[in-house]
C-alpha cells in the first residue's frame, strides 16, 4: 500500500456490497458523526473538505444546509481516528483508505488493518496477521469487523435523520439568511 496518494474525484464506497444495519437515506449530522467516530468537529470538516470522507448521503450544500453521514461514513470516520491514535500519518491513512476502496472487500469482518507505525497493511486471514508478526517489528492491529460492531452500537443511541427531512432550520438567523439571499 505504499503508493502515490491519488485523491479521486468523488468519494467511492470504501466497502462493496449493502451491510449497512440502516435505510440508505438515514444519516447523522456532523455533531452526531464525531461523537460516534470520537473526533473533533475540526477534523470532520477538514477530512470533507480534503476528500477523505465526504457524506454519503447528503454534503454541505450552503448555508442552513448540514452533511449528513451514513453507516458507512462512520465506520470509517472510526477506523481513521483508530489509526491516528496509533501513530499513522495522514497519508498514509489515505493511501490505506483508497487502496481498500479500490480493492472492495466482500466480508468487512475478516479484514484487520496491520501497521508498524509508517505503513498500513490488510490481512485477511490470520496467516497473514502471523506473517506479518514475524517480521519482528512492533505492529498494531484493527479488525474491522469489531469496528463494524463497536459503530452499531454506536448508533442506536445517537439521533438519525432521514435525506430528505428539512435542510432549513427555522431560527431567527436561517430566517435572516433566507431572506438576505431571496431579496
Amino acid at each position: 500500500m505504499d503508493a502515490q496518494l491519488q485523491v479521486p474525484p468523488a468519494q467511492d464506497l470504501l466497502f462493496d456490497g449493502d451491510f449497512s444495519p440502516l435505510p440508505d437515506d438515514l444519516g447523522f449530522r456532523g455533531p452526531v458523526a464525531c461523537r460516534a467516530a470520537d473526533i473533533t468537529y475540526r477534523q470532520l470538516d477538514y477530512w470533507a473538505r480534503t476528500g477523505l470522507v465526504v457524506p454519503e448521503i447528503r454534503a454541505a450544500g450552503g448555508s442552513g444546509t448540514q452533511r449528513l453521514y451514513s453507516f458507512r461514513d462512520l465506520l470509517i470516520l472510526k477506523v481513521i481516528k483508530r489509526l491516528i491514535d496509533a501513530g499513522i500519518s495522514l497519508q498514509q491513512i489515505r493511501t490505506a483508505i483508497d487502496h481498500l476502496r479500490a480493492r472492495g472487500v466482500e466480508d468487512l469482518t475478516e479484514v484487520t488493518l496491520m501497521s508498524d507505525g509508517v505503513s498500513v497493511y490488510e490481512c485477511t486471514s490470520d496467516d497473514q496477521v502471523v506473517d506479518l508478526l514475524r517480521g519482528g517489528q512492533g505492529m498494531f492491529g484493527i479488525a474491522l469487523g469489531g469496528v463494524w460492531r463497536d459503530i452499531e452500537g454506536t448508533i442506536q443511541a445517537l439521533p438519525a435523520e432521514r435525506a430528505e427531512d428539512t435542510v432549513h432550520h427555522d431560527d431567527e438567523l436561517s430566517r435572516r439568511r433566507r431572506s438576505r439571499a431571496a431579496g
